[in-house]
C-alpha cells in the first residue's frame, strides 16, 4: 500500500483507558492525524482503551465510545472534538501529518521530515514530487522475510532481481528502483547517507558492473516506516540519487514493545525459515528514549535444479550431438541432482539501536547497527571427467572420483553508527550536525572443492600416491575478503524567512575501500612457473567454484568529497509552491559536479492538484569501479550451446592492461531528468495519483563485455602479459534514455460489518541505450562498439527487468479479524544468454489473515504466490542437456539441461508457494 492520499488506512493502534486529553494526543501521534479540540472539553472525559488495527474513523468511534465527545470531520479531512451537546470552545492543535490545510492559527503542529523536502511537512501530498510512505504493518503484511522483498511486494518501481550461480549476487541481490542500475538510487538511515554494500556485480546479472546498498542489513524489527523518493535528487543529496532515494526510518519511543517468532516453507518443502524479532523502547536517563531491535533469521537453502544430462565419468561414446552411451555403472548409477539451483542458505543477527535525549536547547540523537548474515550458495559441479578441474591420478581416477560440487560461503558484516545534535535557535533557525559512520564487510571461503593445480604438483612434484593425495589435497580456501566503509560529517541549517524556508549546508565524506588477499592454495598455480607449464598436464589454477585474491590484488584506497548545498522552499501564493535546490560536490578523482533542482506545486482547486519538476544529477564512480580487480572462471555458452569455462580477469581502472590499451580515468555520470504529475482526491475517499518520468543518462559507467585476443596487437599484447583468456574494464561508455508512468489509487469503503481499503498501484518503465561509445584514441577505439558491448550487456541495461508491475491490495478489517489480498503482476522482460528469450507476465497471489486473540497477542498465517506460479521454463543458456543410454539402449537420463529457470534473471525467483504462520506479543 502507499499513502499518497487523505483517504485513512488500517493503522495499529495501542492507547490504555485513561484521561481524554491524554488519549486524543495518542491517537493523533499513532494515526498522525489532525485533531482539533478543546482541552477543557476533554479534561473530564475518560476514553475508552483501543489496541489492534483500525481505521481512523473506527478507531476514534471506539476510543470515545460513551464519554460524552464525538467528532466530525469538514472537507478538508480535519477532525474537530466536539460534546454531543453543542458548546464553544477555544480550539488547539495537537498533531497533524495528513492535512495539508491546516488553519492559520496552528501552533503546536507536529510534523514529520519527509525524504525530498528538508523542510517538515504535513503531507506527502504537498511535495512537488512523489513519495511512497510505506509503514512497518504494510511491509509486514506483504508475508516476505526480508526488507527488499517487501518492499518490492508493495512497490511497485522497486526491483529486487533473483539470480543463480552468481557468486556474491545470490546472496547481495541488486535492488533497482525505476528500471536504473542499484548504484543509481541513494539509500538513507534517519535521513542519513548509508554506505553500499563492498560487493561489485560483476558476472552476468541484473546491476552488471554496479555496486548498491544492502537493504536488508537493517531488520524489519528496527523499522518505524520506509520513504521513497520517486525522483532525481541528486541537488539535495549527492551523489547516486539519479533514479530515487529511499530513506529507513528507524522506531523511536512511540514504538510498541513486542516479540515476535515465525515459521515459513515452501510448498515442495524446502526452504524453511525461522525468524525471531524483538523491540523494545528503554528510559534513557528518565527524560531520553534507547529503542532496541534484535532480529534473528535462519534460512534453509531451495533447490529448483534440473537434472545433469551429461556424463559425469568418462567412456562415455558420443552417438550424436547431445546423445551418449555408456556402460560404465558409476555413470548408470549416478546421482543426476548435481547442481543446487536456488535461494541460498543463511543466517542472520541483527540489532539496532535508535535513541534521543533533550539536552539544553535541543536534542543528542544517534543510532547504530550491527548485523551479520553467514550464506552459503553453489557454483558449478565438477565432474569425474574433467581432467582441467578434477585431474585424473595415477589410477585412472579422478582426484574426487565423483565429482565436486564447490560451496562459496560468505560472510557479511554491516556496521553504522550515527551522533548527531539539533537545535533552535531563539531567532527561528534550527541547526543540525552530525557523525555518521558505516562499514561493509564481506568474507569469502569456497568449500568442498580443490585447487586442480595441487593435485598435480602432489602428484609430480611431491609422488604422492593417489590415495595421499586424496587424503591430503585441501577442500577448503580463504579466497579473499572485501570492505567499503563511509565517514560523513554534515551540517544542516535551516530557517524560516518571511518570503522562504532557506536550508544549507556542508557535508565532509570519507570513502575507504579494501581488498585483501585470499590464503595461497585459493589462487596459486601450482603446475606453472613464469607462465610455462611444468608437467604434461596443465590443470585450471586456483581453487575451483571460486577462486582467491593474490597480494597483487589487493586493494587499500581512499577518497574525500567535500560538498555544500543550498535549498529554498517558497510559497508563492496560497495555492503554489516553490522548491529550489543547488548543490556542489568536489571528488578527489574526476573533480567537481554542480547540480540544480526546480520543483512546483500547485492546488488547483480544492480536489486537484499538479506537480512538476527537474533536476541534473550525477553519480561519482564507485570506489569498486575504480579499484576492484579479480580473475575467476567464468562460464559462457559457446556456439553449439555449451558451457566453457574460461579464465577471465577484472582488471581495475588504473590497472596496466588498462592503461596499456588506454582506458581513461572513470569520469562521472551525469542525468536530467523531468517529470510532472497530478493528485486528486475525491471526496467518496478516492484519492488518485499519476506521475510522468523522463531520465537521461550520460556517460554512464559500465562493465565492458569480455575482450579476447585476436582483436588486435595492442589487446593480444596486453592479454598476453597478464595470462588471461579475457579481460574485462569499467568505462565510460553508454548513453541511455529512461521514460515512464506511475499510478497510484487509493479508496477505503466502510460498510455496517467493517471496513474496506483498496490500493491499485503501477508503474511501467522502458529504458533504451541512445549511444555506446569507446575511448578516442584507445586500442578499443578500433574495434566495433558492439565488441566491447555486446548485445548481452545492453539487454542487462533495457530488458532483463520487468517493463511494468502492477499491484493491486485489499485489506478488510472486522473487530479483531483482518484480512490481506495481495495481486502482484510481473510484466514480461527479455534475457540474452547466447540467444534471447521472452519470459510473459505472471500474476502471483499473496493472502493473509490475522486475529487479535487478546490485548496483547495475535496470531497471523498466510501464503505468498499462493497458486504456485513460476517463472516460463528456460530454453537458453543452459548446461548439461543431454540423453544418455546404457548398452541395451535403456534411458540412463534425458535432461534439457540443470537451469529450468533463467539463472540470469528471476524477477520473483521460482521457488513457487511460501506458506507461513507467526505469533506477536506486545508487553
Amino acid at each position: 500500500m502507499s499513502c499518497f492520499s487523505k483517504a485513512e488506512q488500517l493503522i495499529y493502534f495501542d492507547i490504555k483507558d485513561q484521561n481524554a486529553n491524554q488519549a486524543l494526543i495518542n491517537f493523533a501521534q499513532q494515526s498522525q492525524q489532525t485533531l482539533l479540540f478543546s482541552f477543557e472539553l476533554t479534561a473530564k472525559a475518560k476514553s475508552n482503551p483501543i489496541k489492534g488495527y483500525y481505521s481512523t474513523d473506527f478507531a476514534l468511534r471506539k476510543l470515545l465510545r460513551n464519554s460524552g465527545l464525538t467528532f466530525s470531520k469538514n472537507q478538508d479531512n480535519i477532525i474537530a472534538i466536539n460534546a454531543n451537546a453543542s458548546q464553544t470552545e477555544q480550539i488547539s492543535t495537537i498533531a497533524t501529518n495528513h492535512n495539508n490545510s491546516a488553519p492559520t492559527a496552528e501552533l503546536n503542529i507536529e510534523k514529520i521530515a519527509i525524504v525530498g523536502s528538508r523542510t517538515a511537512r504535513r503531507s506527502i501530498i504537498d511535495l512537488p514530487v512523489p513519495v511512497d510512505i510505506l509503514s512497518v504493518q504494510q511491509l509486514k503484511q506483504s508475508g516476505q522475510t526480508d526488507v527488499g522483498n517487501m518492499l518490492q511486494a508493495v512497490a511497485p518501481s522497486f526491483n529486487f532481481s533473483k539470480s543463480a550461480i552468481s557468486d556474491g549476487s545470490d546472496v547481495l541481490q541488486p535492488a533497482t528502483l525505476r528500471g536504473l542500475g542499484p548504484d543509481q538510487t541513494l539509500v538513507l538511515i534517519n535521513g542519513k547517507r548509508r554506505h553500499q554494500a563492498s560487493l561489485i556485480h560483476i558476472n552476468n546479472s541484473v546491476g552488471r558492473g554496479t555496486a548498491g546498498t544492502d537493504l536488508n542489513a537493517i531488520p524489519l524489527a528496527a523499522i518505524k516506516r520506509i520513504e521513497i523518493l520517486r525522483d532525481g535528487a541528486a541537488a539535495q543529496y549527492g551523489s547516486d540519487a539519479i533514479a530515487g532515494v529511499i530513506n529507513l526510518v528507524l522506531k523511536d519511543d512511540t514504538a510498541q514493545d513486542y516479540v515476535e517468532v515465525s515459521y515459513g516453507q515452501y510448498s515442495q518443502g524446502d526452504g524453511a525459515s525461522k525468524q525471531l524479532e524483538f523491540n523494545k523502547t528503554f528510559s534513557l536517563f528518565e527524560q531520553g528514549f534507547i529503542n532496541t531491535s534484535l532480529s534473528i533469521s535462519n534460512m534453509q537453502a531451495t533447490n529448483r535444479a534440473g537434472q545433469d544430462g551429461a556424463c559425469i565419468y568418462k567412456d562415455c561414446i558420443s552417438l550424436t550431438p547431445e546423445k551418449y552411451l555408456t556402460t560404465n555403472n558409476s555413470e548408470i548409477s549416478a546421482n543426476r541432482q548435481t547442481f543446487e539451483v536456488g535461494n541460498p542458505k543463511y543466517q542472520q543477527q541483527a540489532i539496532v539501536l535508535n535513541a534521543g535525549y533533550p539536552l539544553a536547547l535541543g536534542e543528542l540523537y544517534g543510532f547504530a547497527s550491527y548485523s551479520k548474515r553467514d550464506n552459503t550458495s553453489a557454483a558449478f559441479f565438477r565432474t569425474a571427467r574433467d581432467n582441467n578441474t578434477n585431474p585424473q591420478l595415477q589410477d585412472g581416477q579422478a582426484t574426487i572420483n565423483n565429482g565436486y560440487l564447490p560451496k562459496i560461503a560468505t560472510s557479511i558484516k554491516d556496521a553504522s553508527i550515527n551522533l548527531g545534535y539539533a537545535f533552535d535557535l531563539d531567532n527561528g533557525a534550527s541547526i543540525d550536525a552530525s557523525y555518521t559512520h558505516g562499514k561493509n564487510s564481506l568474507r569469502y571461503w569456497t568449500e568442498n572443492s580443490i585447487n586442480a593445480s595441487f593435485a598435480n604438483f602432489l602428484r609430480y612434484h611431491e609422488a604422492q600416491t593417489a590415495d595421499e593425495i586424496r587424503h591430503t589435497i585441501p577442500r577448503t580456501a580463504h579466497a579473499y575478503d572485501l570492505s567499503l566503509s563511509l565517514q560523513t560529517l554534515n551540517l544542516d541549517i535551516m530557517q524560516d524567512l518571511d518570503w522562504a524556508t532557506l536550508a544549507v549546508g556542508l557535508e565532509f565524506r570519507r570513502d575507504h575501500y579494501q581488498v585483501e588477499a585470499g590464503e595461497k592454495y585459493s589462487y596459486f598455480d601450482y603446475n606453472t612457473l613464469d607462465n610455462q607449464a611444468q608437467y604434461n598436464h596443465d590443470a585450471i589454477a586456483g581453487i575451483q567454484g571460486f577462486p582467491g585474491i593474490s597480494p597483487d590484488g589487493a586493494v587499500d584506497e581512499q577518497r574525500y568529497v567535500r560538498s555544500f548545498y543550498l535549498e529554498l522552499e517558497q510559497q508563492l501564493t496560497s495555492d503554489i509552491s516553490l522548491n529550489s535546490a543547488l548543490r556542489f560536490d568536489d571528488y578527489d578523482g574526476f573533480g567537481a559536479s554542480t547540480n540544480l533542482k526546480l520543483a512546483a506545486y500547485w492546488q488547483s482547486n480544492s480536489w486537484l492538484t499538479y506537480r512538476a519538476a527537474f533536476n541534473t544529477g550525477f553519480r561519482a564512480p564507485s570506489m569498486q569501479q575504480l579499484y576492484f580487480n579479480n580473475t575467476s572462471t567464468q562460464f559462457l555458452v559457446n556456439d553449439d550451446g555449451q558451457l566453457l569455462g574460461q579464465k577471465v580477469a577484472t582488471f581495475r581502472n588504473d590497472s596496466s592492461l588498462a592503461s596499456s590499451i588506454g582506458i581513461p580515468e572513470l569520469t562521472e555520470e551525469s542525468s536530467e531528468n523531468f517529470s510532472f504529475g497530478a493528485v486528486a482526491s475525491f471526496n467518496n475517499g478516492l484519492t488518485v495519483t499519476f506521475d510522468y518520468y523522463h531520465i537521461s543518462i550520460t556517460d554512464r559507467i559500465v562493465l565492458s563485455s569480455s575482450l579476447c585476443s585476436g582483436e588486435n596487437t595492442v589487446l593480444n599484447q596486453a592479454l598476453m602479459a597478464e595470462n588471461v583468456d579475457k579481460a574485462q574494464v569499467f568505462l565510460n561508455g553508454v548513453d541511455s534514455k529512461t521514460q515512464g508512468i506511475d499510478l497510484i489509487a487509493t479508496w477505503q469503503y466502510p460498510i455496517s460489518q467493517g471496513v474496506f481499503d483498496f490500493t491499485l498501484a503501477a508503474n511501467f518503465t522502458d529504458t533504451k541505450v541512445s549511444q555506446l561509445f569507446t575511448p578516442k584514441g584507445s586500442a578499443l577505439n578500433n574495434l566495433p562498439v558492439e565488441q566491447v558491448f555486446s548485445q548481452h550487456d545492453i539487454a542487462i541495461i533495457e530488458s532483463w527487468q520487468p517493463k511494468n508491475r502492477i499491484n493491486f491490495t485489499v485489506n478488510y478489517q472486522h473487530e479483531d479479524w483482518f484480512f490481506n489480498v495481495i495481486l502482484n503482476r510481473f510484466g514480461q522482460y527479455s534475457v540474452i544468454d547466447g540467444e534471447e528469450q521472452t519470459y510473459s507476465a505472471k500474476l502471483l497471489t499473496d493472502v493473509r489473515a490475522e486475529y487479535q486473540i487478546n490485548d496483547s497477542t495475535h496470531i497471523y498465517l498466510g501464503s505468498n504466490n499462493l497458486f504456485d506460479v513460476y517463472p516460463d521454463k528456460n530454453t537458453i543458456g543452459n548446461s548439461r542437456q543431454g540423453h544418455i543410454i546404457d548398452g541395451a539402449g535403456n534411458t540412463v537420463v534425458e535432461s534439457d539441461g540443470v537451469f529450468e529457470y533463467s539463472r540470469r534473471s528471476a524477477p520473483f525467483g521460482y521457488n513457487g508457494a511460501y506458506f507461513y504462520a507467526g505469533i506477536s506479543i506486545d508487553f
